[in-house]
């Protein structure tokens, strides 16, 4: 490859676009100091990727624009632009398809250079391995400054041999091998993040695992609670079943009893008007008759004292009624429920078959309380007994007292 032509444009001094034809043999700048022959030079070494701004006499790489004078305003853009003779096709793969290569580098203030190819988007890169295959490059050794010859002298080997691998052409391989260090490098980097993360979610999987393995158990202890529980409220619910009817017959047979007793009142109050009736035809009587009628009076209060005490115990077994159906109600709820859960059970029968083993523990709750369900029949069985001889006494008193009113009747 060989350079034909560079055009440079907002470039340090050449602020106007200015072209420097490169032709066969020796080509050559002659000029007085301060007209610009080290900016072209600089140029050159700019278009071919050079980064450092110290480089190009300058603090930082913005100052190769053109920074102005009295008369002409500064630039924000520089430009420069070299043409290559390609074709003998040397240059790499992806520009060896054109005899020409315009290489294009551009800088806008404050934004940073970009690289272009034939008008193709390019990286520095790939401008310096382009350079680096041709044996040339910004700070190649073919591009001797002043003082270089006696650097070059005075160098040590491993300089020395950057010279030699130059003259052999095979920089480029340099380069080319370093990028693949890096890149290398940046994959063995990746692929250590890679294994951590591969850890980390490996950790992660194995918790979820345990995480699984827990709720399944859950579900599992939850079932069988479930249905533990509609067991245990089906069997409330027949207890509560027996313990209505029994209140019923109590009831029923408190209520008769109550009738019999008011039977019995309405009759000796029959038998008191009566005998108020005929007391104006024994008034011959009344001094005898009158201590004996004070004891009926007696007796009488007394009787109304039983029946009060037993209107409260009636009114006391219709409040315990009322709980009773209120329970019943709140019982049918939980039936209600429990026939449902029982539904469900029966479709589970097989399982339920399966757990019998396990339900010995309820199964001896269940009878607990039907012991103490009948150990509440027989104390309620023991509260009739007393009722009853309670009634039996008050009809024996009731007839006692009708006996003494029809002797002094």
């Amino acid at each position: 490859m060989q350079f034909t032509r560079m055009r440079v444009t907002g470039f340090k001094s050449f602020v106007e676009p200015t072209e420097l034809a490169i032709e066969d043999g020796l080509t050559g700048i002659v000029g007085p100091n301060g007209c610009g022959k080290s900016n072209l030079v600089e140029a050159l070494r700019w278009a071919m990727g050079e980064t450092s701004a110290k480089q190009m006499r300058g603090g930082e790489m913005d100052d190769v624009i053109f920074a102005g004078t009295a008369d002409r305003p500064a630039r924000n853009l520089a430009e420069v632009i070299l043409t290559l003779d390609n074709s003998d096709r040397v240059a790499p793969a992806q520009f060896n398809d054109s005899e020409e290569l315009d290489i294009i580098r551009r800088i806008e203030r404050g934004n940073g250079s970009s690289y272009k190819v034939n008008g193709t988007e390019v990286r520095a890169r790939d401008i310096q391995t382009l350079f680096a295959d041709a044996s040339t490059g910004a700070r190649s050794t073919a591009i001797v400054s002043q003082g270089r010859i006696g650097a070059l002298i005075n160098a040590k080997p491993t300089q020395r041999r950057m010279l030699l691998e130059e003259a052999a052409g095979i920089t480029g391989l340099h380069a080319r091998r370093h990028e693949a260090e890096l890149r290398l490098r940046a994959a063995e980097s990746n692929l250590e993040r890679l294994e951590d993360v591969v850890g980390a979610l490996e950790e992660q999987h194995r918790l979820l695992k345990r995480q699984a393995r827990q709720a399944s158990r859950y579900r599992n202890l939850s079932d069988h609670i479930k249905r533990h529980e509609a067991i245990l409220l089906h069997l409330r619910w027949i207890a509560t079943q027996a313990d209505r009817a029994s209140a019923v017959e109590q009831l029923q047979e408190i209520e008769s009893l109550v009738a019999d007793l008011t039977e019995a009142v309405a009759a000796a109050t029959t038998a008191q008007a009566n005998a108020a009736t005929v007391l104006p035809g024994l008034r011959q009587n009344e001094a005898e008759a009158a201590a004996a009628l004070q004891r009926l009076m007696v007796a009488r209060d007394a009787l109304d004292a039983e029946e009060r005490r037993i209107e409260a115990a009636r009114a006391a077994i219709a409040t315990r009624i009322a709980q009773i159906d209120s329970d019943t109600e709140r019982e049918k709820g939980l039936g209600r429920d429990a026939e449902e859960a029982i539904a469900r059970l029966e479709t589970e029968s097989t399982d339920i078959r399966g757990a019998q083993a396990r339900e010995a523990e309820d199964l001896e709750t269940a009878k607990k309380r039907l012991a103490e369900a009948e150990a509440e029949v027989t104390e309620r069985e023991r509260t009739l007994a007393e009722l009853t001889r309670s009634v039996v006494a008050d009809e024996t008193r009731e007839a006692t007292l009708n006996r003494q009113i029809t002797e002094f009747g």
